[in-house]
């Protein structure tokens, strides 16, 4: 992607949301594993108005784009993204009870979400009380956790279609919501959603809750900078399981180290980069074909070229079994 086209569409986006676009914007903090490179062009969305508005830049320069929620489930490749990086604002961040049903935004916190549940006398979210991602980002991978997923509670998807330009309402059978994906248009942004939810005792509600904590707690790496599981379980199995019987604990590459606390998360020491997290996330896909004779399906996004090739010798000289 040109400096040109970037620049044709930071001059569209400003126009429209002044200097709130951002160019050569760093995207490592917005991230839980706290690495990466930086957005080629960057907004923070306050308004359908401003998602427009970023639609139109797109359109006007054919740069790519992509969206970030709560940056828990991303590995921002070391060159940074070469487009336009799109995160839905303060203007998202909201949630309204009607009955069984919350209403809220696309930005909302899923663990605030939950708190609001909990307020409300509302049992079916307790799941998401300890999952860092956005309702939007909830939405769409279908989150999950503990049995319950995003499917269970999800009424209503409002998505922003980046093609039509204006806003629309999926039921959610229609989202096409199966394990740790959805079928929701590509093209478009989940900007909000209603969740349907039951009534239930709050003393029951918040000890469930923190039940769920206090198993987080002890089970991942929380105080270390990860992206959560890094794979997909596959069918019948646990990737955490697979990885451990391959060694998958001892290995590091770089900066970067399979969790000692829990097989499925890799941590981010001090001097990771993004490939060296790649270079061992391929490592243990392979080690788990060559023994198993299955293919671990990452459950962590890739933003931007992520590039491994550095790093290999790293992982020759560091990985140890």
């Amino acid at each position: 992607m040109t400096g040109d086209a970037v620049a044709a569409a930071a001059r569209v986006l400003r126009e429209a949301c002044g200097p709130r676009a951002r160019e050569a914007f760093p995207m490592a903090p917005l991230t839980t594993f706290r690495i990466g490179g930086p957005a080629a062009l960057y907004l923070e969305a306050e308004s359908d108005e401003d998602i427009a508005a970023a639609a139109a830049s797109v359109a006007a320069s054919g740069i790519p784009w992509t969206v970030i929620g709560k940056g828990s489930n991303l590995l921002v490749s070391d060159l940074g993204f070469p487009g336009l990086v799109l995160r839905l604002g303060r203007g998202f961040r909201w949630a309204a009870r009607d009955g069984r049903r919350l209403r809220a935004g696309g930005s909302m916190p899923l663990p605030a979400l939950a708190g609001v549940a909990l307020v409300h006398g509302l049992t079916g979210l307790e799941f998401g009380v300890a999952i860092p991602a956005s309702l939007g980002g909830a939405v769409r991978m279908n989150a999950g956790a503990h049995g319950s997923s995003m499917r269970d509670v999800v009424e209503v998807v409002e998505v922003f279609s980046m093609g039509a330009g204006r806003r629309q309402e999926l039921a959610g059978v229609e989202a096409g919501f199966s394990y740790r994906r959805s079928a929701l248009p590509a093209g478009s942004v989940v900007v909000g959603a209603t969740l349907l939810l039951r009534p239930d005792d709050r003393a029951e509600i918040r000890a469930r809750m923190d039940d769920i904590r206090a198993w987080r707690r002890r089970t991942q790496p929380l105080a270390e900078p990860n992206c959560g599981s890094v794979f997909k379980n596959p069918d019948g199995d646990h990737a955490a399981r697979l990885v451990e019987a391959v060694g998958g604990k001892a290995l590091a590459v770089g900066g970067a180290a399979v969790s000692k606390k829990h097989a499925n998360f890799i941590v981010a020491h001090p001097g990771a980069t993004s490939a060296d997290v790649a270079t061992l996330i391929r490592t243990l896909q392979r080690r788990v074909a060559d023994r198993f004779g299955i293919e671990l399906e990452p459950e962590v996004q890739f933003v931007g070229p992520i590039d491994d090739a550095g790093a290999e010798d790293r992982r020759q000289g560091r990985a140890a079994v």
